[in-house]
């Protein structure tokens, strides 16, 4: 059983045949089956791709299973027992797929911890929200013995076959120079974009206007005229499909459109409309399984006007945020910085420049010298915080990057590339992510953070490694907005607006949800999702909170459809 896919198995089957294998197909799937038996588990390295796999061996009456390097394909399992007593081993790339086989569905006793606690990081570990059912986690392998399982005895061995920090091309604190990273940057990614436009299927990307995806199809354009084509590359790419949000403070279709007038694509504009899906919401939940702090509904739409253009692989732009920090973590750089007045400024710069709100300037630096004071307090205390991991090349990080490593491998990557595989496999389209090609990662976390913000910008490598085949207004803009739902516009919309607000309101006061025990306060809820519907309250992250708080709710509503 294989979900995903090996981008680079036509350089494996060519190794293959050299050792003397034989094929009868051109896919991947007989070639990774062709690696495991050349090379066991070892062939694990060898793939560029995406996967969740399983393979059974008769003659030893063993299963191997494993996940790709940072866990773009799910993989859930459950040991059952039946009343006869025999013991089962249930495997999945969903756990909807598991449902049949547990005697009742219902919330593990993590739910409460994940949801409220750790909404961006439960997905790095073992526990899932539904009792009785486990993650199997990225970067690992594991065998399990069929005469084990019939005898009941759980002997499930998993083994972590990957560690970025095992890859590292150079020391942090002595790479080579910025010009010559640059250009290994460019040539890496140039390549990465190519081998996942090997397809026999036409090919799109969903565009937001932002640098990440606006870099990805842009060098898709490139890579099509100008470079030599790789086998089996689709020349049907020049699909991309723009979600808007009209007249809230999230649309960013003005430059969506500059990408595409750019590279002279016409690109698929598409208005999210929540009442055109909000019929649909409880079973999205369903479908999605898991729960986040935005609504699904932008995504799943996009997705859908994908596949309805008959485009079923799309090459995105995710990861790039986690690589070079598109978040709010670019302050923690400042303990790396500390009495270099130059890359303090810089950084404080960079900060503010792509902040919501720009402060004064006297205002930055005290809250520079503010963060600085706290740290040098709690490292004089001994209680400053850092990530951690155990891996002796952890120490080799900078600060900033040890940050952005527990956001790439212990937190919310790993929810982002859960959520992208649900949005887009509902709907029967593949992701492909260009920026998660093991040897970029391996290389930019051998960098230090200088690489990474420079001369007042974030993802300075991407801009100048990719600003030649870029529009102007997008690879130098310095604003940053993630794809999110306009929760708040859509809760003081009424429907002849095309809003929620009835919704909200109605759910608010119903019998079912007040009595709800998966919600917290619900009495509260109810008080706060009035306040925003009329318009006494309109900071997104309260929409967010409400629905963060409403989620548990329309989960437990979800599972009618599991138990249909």
């Amino acid at each position: 059983m294989f979900n995903g896919e090996i981008y680079n198995f036509l350089e494996l089957r060519d190794e293959l045949i050299a050792k003397g294998y034989i094929f009868h197909t051109e896919s991947d799937s007989e070639v990774l089956l062709a690696s495991y038996d050349a090379y066991g588990s070892a062939c694990l390295n060898k793939f560029n791709g995406m996967w969740a796999f399983a393979i059974f061996n008769h003659e030893t009456k063993e299963l191997f299973l494993s996940r790709d390097r940072f866990g773009k394909k799910p993989l859930f399992y459950t040991f059952t027992t039946n009343e006869s007593g025999e013991t089962s081993f249930i495997f999945a790339s969903e756990m909807k797929a598991i449902y049949p086989f547990l005697q009742e569905i219902k919330p593990s006793n993590h739910f409460n911890d994940m949801i409220h606690n750790r909404i961006y990081s439960y997905e790095c570990g073992k526990h899932t929200l539904v009792d009785g059912i486990k993650r199997f986690p990225h970067a690992h392998f594991a065998t399990i013995n069929l005469d084990s399982i019939q005898n009941g005895i759980n002997d499930l061995k998993l083994q972590r076959y990957y560690h970025i920090l095992d890859n590292m091309l150079y020391n942090p604190r002595a790479p080579k120079s910025y010009k010559e990273v640059v250009a290994e940057f460019r040539h890496l990614f140039f390549d990465s974009v190519a081998l996942r436009m090997r397809s026999d299927v036409n090919l799109g990307t969903a565009l937001s206007g932002g640098i990440d995806s606006s870099a990805t199809i842009c060098t898709m354009s490139h890579v099509s005229k100008y470079m030599a084509q790789h086998t089996r590359q689709s020349n049907n790419w020049q699909h991309a499909c723009i979600a808007c949000f009209k007249d809230t403070p999230f649309d960013e279709s003005q430059y969506a459109k500059a990408v595409c007038d750019h590279i002279n694509i016409q690109g698929e504009f598409l208005e999210i409309n929540p009442i055109a899906h909000w019929d649909k919401i409880e079973y999205y939940f369903y479908l999605f399984e898991d729960l986040y702090t935005t609504s699904p509904v932008p995504m799943i739409a996009t997705y859908h006007a994908i596949k309805q253009k008959g485009v079923t692989v799309t090459l995105d732009g995710h990861g790039a945020d986690e690589l070079f920090s598109g978040y709010g973590h670019i302050m923690h750089a400042l303990w790396d910085a500390k009495y270099n007045m130059k890359q303090v400024r810089n950084i404080l710069y960079t900060l503010n420049d792509s902040s919501e709100k720009p402060k004064q300037i006297l205002e930055l630096y005290k809250d520079g010298i503010k963060f600085l004071l706290s740290k040098f307090n709690k490292k004089i205390r001994n209680k400053l915080y850092a990530p951690y991991d155990s891996h002796p090349n952890f120490k080799k990080l900078d600060y900033f990057s040890k940050w952005l490593f527990e956001l790439f491998d212990q937190s919310v990557l790993q929810t982002l590339l859960r959520n992208y595989d649900r949005y887009s496999m509902i709907n029967g389209v593949e992701v492909r992510m260009p920026f998660l090609d093991h040897r970029i990662v391996e290389l930019v976390f051998s960098l230090p953070y200088t690489y990474k913000i420079r001369n007042g910008y974030t993802k300075a490598l991407i801009r100048d490694a990719l600003h030649d085949i870029m529009p102007e207004s997008v690879i130098w803009r310095k604003s940053k907005m993630g794809f999110v739902s306009p929760i708040v516009q859509w809760m003081q919309r009424d429907k002849k607006e095309n809003g929620l607000k009835e919704w909200f309101l109605d759910i608010a006061h119903s019998k079912d949800f007040l009595e709800c025990s998966l919600v917290r306060n619900p009495k509260d809820l109810q008080a706060l999702i009035t306040k925003v519907c009329n318009k006494k309250e309109s900071d997104y992250r309260v929409g967010e909170q409400i629905w963060c708080e409403i989620n548990p709710y329309l989960w437990q509503k979800s599972l009618v459809f599991a138990k249909a």
